[in-house]
């Protein structure tokens, strides 16, 4: 196998996982580098990834049949954290299944209904920020993702419950982001409350129990007038009539919680960033907010006119993108371009790389909001949110999330940097975050 792959780093692949985990940007950067377009990296007990970056490429990927790239299987490292009926572990027809049950709720007027509610999460998490003084808003946000997808997606109402979820999954995302080698199996050993790994499964054990809890008392009640996403899972029957299972709702449950909350959060913490750096680019934001909102907050119909904002969240999720890149575990032998790539190795458009190539973006370091409304690109060209038929199901949800979010920043905050940052790329869990949780300074703008 090793002799038909395209070329990579020699490094032992022990060697290649610390650096992937201590630096993976220069690590990129690097090999696109030395090795073009196409190499391939290797970490221990993992078949090798073969890393593309030319859309070209990225299409063939994308456009394979699912029976022969498989996304699912490429994803297995994510079963410790998501579960087994994860959308993101599942291929062939049971996705087909499971996304078709999960897709109404991401979309049309469903949605919409829930921005009021993510409205008054930010702005009760804005009233709470110093005035004045530097403190780090990447926990800020998390704190906002957070609450918005326990009240939109879980349903939960304030309460010891909600309290103690919340409590729970903040200590396990934090175990992650300190111990970032537990995304590797060898380090998941279990020997109790001693080790990072059974403090998370313990963890993992006392919110099934309360999530269990919650389908039961939801299931004996009446779900009539109640419009979170969970409600409507309880509700939703396949073309067989069957209900989802517990195990099954469990699952999906934490995968919209972990793919749709640090995710976002992130997003928007390297958004108050790159905004934050380019003043012009605020400066445009805050007039084409009050434009529209007339220093009121923005309703729901009209965040389609916010088009600076909406080009800035795409610019941004094109300079750092969150998740580096997304993989197909090949499952039978698969030509892309001329490149022949044998059963066992896992092909990966590699996101990062393919949005700062020079041919595409011109100057692709610099943060250029105005790209995405002088020109679309394709699919293959952008694909922050993945692409083909693995595209992400939360990608509207979040979008609109963000736009909310900001638009309330924007319109009852002036922000500047803290003094003396400088960002530096680190890794939670398998995102790229900023350093020190971004910290910014904040006042009250001036009614």
């Amino acid at each position: 196998m090793s002799s038909t792959l395209p070329i990579g780093p020699r490094s032992p692949s022990v060697v290649q996982m610390l650096r992937w985990i201590r630096r993976p940007i220069p690590m990129l950067e690097d090999c696109r580098t030395r090795y073009g377009d196409t190499f391939t990296i290797r970490f221990p007990a993992m078949p090798p990834m073969v890393l593309f970056s030319d859309p070209a490429a990225v299409k063939e990927i994308f456009t394979a049949s699912p029976d022969a790239l498989r996304a699912g299987e490429a994803n297995a490292i994510l079963e410790p954290f998501l579960g087994t009926n994860s959308l993101l572990l599942m291929d062939g027809q049971r996705h087909k299944r499971e996304r078709k049950l999960l897709m109404p709720p991401f979309h049309g007027e469903r949605m919409r209904l829930y921005g009021d509610v993510m409205r008054t999460l930010a702005d009760d998490a804005i009233d709470s920020w110093p005035l004045g003084r530097p403190f780090p808003i990447h926990p800020e946000m998390q704190r906002i993702t957070l609450e918005v997808i326990l009240r939109t997606v879980f349903g939960l109402d304030e309460g010891p419950q909600l309290t103690r979820l919340r409590d729970l999954l903040t200590e396990a995302a934090a175990l992650i982001t300190d111990h970032p080698l537990l995304m590797v199996e060898f380090f998941q050993r279990d020997f109790g409350r001693l080790t990072a790994w059974g403090r998370a499964m313990r963890l993992r054990e006392e919110a099934d129990r309360i999530l269990f809890a919650e389908f039961a008392r939801r299931r004996s009640a009446s779900t009539a007038g109640r419009d979170d996403i969970l409600s409507m899972l309880l509700e939703a029957r396949d073309e067989h009539g069957q209900p989802m299972s517990d195990i099954e709702l469990r699952d999906e449950m934490m995968t919209l919680l972990i793919a749709g909350h640090e995710t976002t959060a992130t997003t928007l913490a390297w958004l108050l960033h790159r905004v934050l750096a380019n003043p012009s680019v605020l400066d445009g934001l805050r007039d084409e907010v009050q434009h529209v909102g007339h220093g009121e907050p923005i309703a729901s119909e009209r965040l389609g006119e916010l088009t600076l904002l909406d080009a800035t969240i795409k610019e941004t999720m094109r300079t750092m993108p969150i998740i580096p890149m997304v993989g197909r575990a090949v499952h039978t032998p698969t030509a892309i371009g001329d490149i022949e790539l044998p059963v066992g190795v896992v092909a990966a458009p590699c996101i990062y790389l393919t949005h700062h190539r020079t041919d595409i973006w011109g100057d692709p370091q610099a943060f250029r909001p105005e790209r995405f409304l002088e020109t679309k690109p394709g699919p293959y060209e952008f694909f922050p949110f993945g692409g083909g038929t693995r595209h992400c199901i939360g990608a509207a949800f979040a979008s609109y999330e963000m736009k909310i979010v900001m638009s309330q920043i924007l319109t009852r905050l002036e922000l500047r940097a803290a003094p003396g940052y400088r960002a530096r790329v680190i890794r939670r869990g398998i995102a790229f975050a900023p350093s020190a949780g971004m910290p910014v300074v904040v006042e009250r703008r001036a009614a």
